[in-house]
């Protein structure tokens, strides 16, 4: 179905005149549904139905992708298959009568330090994957990235001497991360042992975290090595990227670090979408009262 893609990117740039940002934005969320049913060998639009778009947007939500993030997922893919539909390459919309998602509000699912543990223990860090699938984890945990900046942060990112990283998040908006010794170590240790087998000097483009064929891992490769580990960690919570953001923020929170301060490294625009991890700190202070007061 890639052809498709690249004809509709097409008529958006020529035709509509969008943005490089938003038809950036567009290409990532189709690519992630093509990938999706690629991965059910599904390879032709007009055998895509209603219930297969249903169960891709249950897909994104086991993501942890917020309200605002599928309902963007929701209006690229509309304006795709609108497009092929107008241009007759197929005959039924499969997204006509679905509504906008409403994905439930709920408080995000953290893992404790020892989960966390437990996952970076995982990889087998003599083997060139292994090694890299550990730094990447470190970093992903350390920072609290979006999977989306892990998998386009670049080498020239790394400001180790500092001890610091620089992203570039939503918005094309730039922020400075700390970054802790154990993810320097791994991350220099990748960049020594593990890297330069994976590098292929036309496809790598500087990208720090590469696949086997030396391109950067994309988001679903990236939540798929997460998944794995996860696993073979016995752990039984559903476990994806954003679980490790979450987790950074609430563990920074519960230690005392000041919620300014967390949402500037999260990148969050507004601290209202920060707060959230408060609540997370006033279940974890009750489940403590309940566990070692003598009344709990």
């Amino acid at each position: 179905m890639m052809p498709f893609l690249k004809e509709y990117l097409s008529v958006l740039r020529l035709e509509k005149n969008l943005s490089d940002n938003t038809i950036s934005s567009y290409s990532n969320d189709i690519r992630t549904l093509l990938q999706y049913f690629a991965d059910k060998n599904i390879a032709d639009p007009s055998e895509i139905k209603k219930n297969d778009i249903t169960e891709f947007f249950k897909f994104l939500n086991k993501l942890g992708l917020n309200s605002s993030s599928a309902a963007r997922y929701f209006s690229s893919i509309k304006g795709f298959f609108n497009y092929l539909l107008s241009n007759k390459y197929i005959e039924l919309n499969p997204i006509d009568n679905i509504s906008t998602p409403k994905l439930s509000k709920h408080l995000p699912e953290i893992l404790s330090l020892r989960e966390i543990e437990m996952i970076l223990a995982q990889p087998d860090v003599n083997e060139t994957l292994g090694l890299r699938d550990r730094a990447m984890l470190e970093v992903l945990y350390a920072c609290g990235l979006r999977v989306s900046e892990l998998a386009s942060m670049k080498v020239s990112n790394l400001h180790f001497n500092e001890e610091i990283i620089r992203i570039t998040g939503k918005g094309s908006k730039e922020r400075l991360i700390p970054i802790g010794r154990s993810a320097i170590h791994w991350v220099n240790e990748y960049l020594t042992r593990g890297r330069p087998m994976l590098e292929k000097k036309s496809k790598s483009k500087n990208i720090l975290f590469l696949n086997r064929l030396g391109s950067g891992l994309s988001r679903m490769g990236i939540w798929k090595i997460i998944k794995k580990y996860a696993m073979d960690a016995a752990i039984e919570q559903g476990v994806h990227p954003h679980t490790f953001r979450h987790s950074f923020a609430t563990h920074l929170i519960e230690g005392g670090a000041d919620l300014r301060a967390v949402q500037e490294m999260l990148g969050h625009a507004d601290i209202s979408t920060t707060q959230v991890y408060t609540h997370i700190d006033n279940d974890f202070l009750k489940q403590e009262h309940r566990a070692h007061h003598p009344r709990g």
